[in-house]
């Protein structure tokens, strides 16, 4: 049977639904292989939300072209968001990719290999709400930790954001579906369970009438051999008592939260169509900060937004150093076709809005170093990612940060350790943004 690589981008949504469609190729009999050289077949699950992702997406599309052309695989597919947005484009301007498929025609990804493989050229645009909630996968991440997606799509319709065009309405899986799934992964030995949305705190609104994250998390902390819960991607507007509850109490659940903010001034949140505004987002931050102690807050930014002020950005900042948030990320407002904040008045020079998210970012790596200093000399529980053996070091974890987004921690042990293992180490010192700490055991 031939063999199969996969190229995955993107956010760890886009990640879920690659594995998904791995699941579905071993199935059907293909072989899946890590080396997109050994690979008959590449296929390349795309990202397409901002023009940096869409860059990305391109050149990987037209390196495996060329790959194609130097006869070192034989066919391209092209899956995921940037096929979904520009279905009638790519084809037509990058002409040696055989597949070009939207999310919708996931589940049929093994036919449409096959069919390809024959020597069909396709493109297949079924509707994107044919894409299951459910599914098998085959894990791409280490084996210890596990994004759960909770739902798909988003209805927010933030005038920035080409998301809900691509992904289609919100719609949450069933609760006994996201048990289901949960469970079924701890037995195959994930202890970290990381739950992603596009809005995970809205899970439940459209099935149940009720935001029900807060119920959904409690039940995931009763299964056994699931020893954390993360959750990523929580609007504030939508955090609720329950919710904090929930964090602050239920000990399996991480003490961080990522909670997408945008912006605090109530004029440019409104262009955005996003609600709340500076003092309600304070409340809220101090409400959280007050009944979970230990909270790490993650969020991001965008600045230059069309109208953004300088007097707007100033207060920008001057919330970033009120806040003092634990970990951030800033980008400079990029236009989406078809978006409304593409045609509003006001655009912003490239320069300027770059030039305000460096000065964020330098606010906040400032704020980093004075929260870095505290933390030297005190104990944390790290868990091992991975063994680096280039630098004969262990990298991992501790519950502040979340794989692939936040930091890592370098851990010094003369003891064996193995990923996924949590011991209790002492922070000495910090490398970059980095965490350096040596094994408590040792």
């Amino acid at each position: 049977m031939s063999k199969i690589a996969m190229i995955g981008l993107g956010c760890p949504k886009n990640q879920v639904d690659a594995e998904v469609m791995l699941s579905l190729l071993i199935e059907a009999g293909f072989e899946i292989t890590g080396d997109t050289e050994d690979a008959d077949l590449v296929i390349v699950n795309t990202c397409g939300f901002i023009n940096d992702a869409k860059k990305e997406a391109i050149d990987t599309i037209l390196s495996a072209c060329e790959m194609k052309k130097e006869g070192i695989i034989r066919k391209v597919v092209v899956t995921g968001c940037l096929s979904e947005r520009y279905k009638d484009e790519i084809m037509k301007e990058i002409p040696e990719v055989d597949g070009c498929v939207g999310i919708g025609a996931n589940g049929e990804i093994a036919e449409i290999c096959k069919r390809v493989l024959e020597g069909e050229k396709l493109a297949e645009f079924p509707s994107k709400y044919n894409l299951s909630l459910d599914g098998d996968r085959v894990l791409t991440a280490p084996s210890h930790y596990a994004y759960l997606k909770i739902a798909e799509g988003c209805s927010n319709c933030c005038t920035y954001c080409a998301i809900p065009k691509i992904r289609g309405k919100f719609r949450s899986r069933t609760f006994a579906s996201v048990v289901l799934e949960a469970s079924e992964l701890a037995k195959n030995g994930v202890k970290e369970l990381i739950l992603v949305a596009q809005d995970t705190t809205k899970y439940g609104t459209d099935l149940y009438g009720v935001p029900r994250l807060s119920d959904l998390v409690s039940e995931i902390a009763k299964i056994d051999g699931v020893e954390k819960i993360r959750l990523l991607y929580c609007y504030p507007e939508s955090i609720t008592d329950e919710l904090i509850e929930v964090i602050a109490n239920e000990e399996k659940v991480c003490k961080y939260i990522d909670i997408p903010l945008q912006h605090c001034n109530g004029e440019v949140l409104k262009r955005m169509n996003r609600k709340g505004d500076k003092e309600s987002l304070l409340a809220l931050i101090k409400k959280m900060r007050e009944k979970i102690p230990g909270l790490v807050l993650r969020t991001t930014f965008i600045t230059g937004f069309p109208g953004e002020t300088e007097e707007q950005f100033t207060e920008l900042c001057e919330f970033i150093n009120e806040v003092k948030f634990d970990r951030l990320g800033c980008f400079a407002y990029s236009p989406e076709e078809d978006t409304p904040a593409a045609k509003m008045d006001g655009q912003l020079d490239e320069d300027i809005k770059n030039k305000r998210a460096e000065t964020i970012m330098n606010e906040q790596m400032l704020i980093m170093d004075e929260k870095q200093q505290k933390l030297i000399g005190t104990y944390l529980d790290v868990t091992v990612d991975y063994f680096d053996e280039d630098n004969l070091l262990y990298m991992g974890r501790s519950y502040m940060d979340a794989p692939e987004i936040d930091t890592n921690v370098i851990i010094s042990s003369e003891e064996e350790l193995a990923p996924g293992q949590t011991v209790k180490c002492k922070v000495i010192g910090f490398d970059d943004f980095d965490m350096v700490v040596e094994n408590a055991k040792c």
